[in-house]
């Protein structure tokens, strides 16, 4: 989840990496399976995880859902323009109560919120939009998208994770 004040980078070493993109790929996996891969003792992991989930390094477990199988089929990228500058960030926790909201992001440019919204079809859709999000006080514009399709790595944490290591001298 994203901060406010900037934290310094906590220092890691090749073993936090690996431990890390082990659970990036399976946050289900046993330490005992994790120390098997990593070469460690399974009390061992259980530290080290301890110490990365203290550090903000790991901030949870989540499970990927399929919101389509859930009746979240159409999922829309409204940008919103707001009245005022100064009440960016109170909009957007405004913004991100409502249940169809899932995410809401602050950023630069024409526009001041960039939201993301799950509906089950059009009319859910024009539900939420007029009768939730224009209801709240402060918008001054929307722009909306319709996704067609979101392509995401399949596992960006590792591509991260293995920026963060030097590549291995032949």
């Amino acid at each position: 989840m994203a901060n406010d004040k900037h934290e310094p980078v906590p220092r890691l070493d090749d073993t936090d990496v690996a431990i890390l993109k082990y659970l990036a790929e399976d946050a289900r996996l046993s330490q005992r399976a994790i120390a098997r891969g990593v070469g460690m003792s399974p009390p061992a992991v259980a530290d080290r995880i301890a110490r990365l989930e203290s550090l903000g390094v790991i901030e949870g477990y989540r499970a990927r859902i399929n919101y389509g199988l859930l009746g979240r089929a159409l999922t829309v990228v409204v940008g919103v323009a707001s009245e005022r500058s100064d009440n960016q960030r109170e909009l957007a926790q405004q913004v991100v109560e409502i249940p169809e909201v899932e995410s809401v992001d602050l950023v630069t440019g024409a526009l001041d919120l960039q939201v993301r919204l799950r509906v089950r079809d059009q009319a859910h859709f024009n539900e939420v939009y007029f009768d939730r999000l224009l209801a709240l006080p402060g918008i001054r514009h929307t722009e909306t998208a319709l996704v067609l399709y979101a392509y995401t790595p399949d596992n960006f944490a590792d591509r991260v994770l293995t920026s963060l290591t030097p590549p291995e001298e032949p």
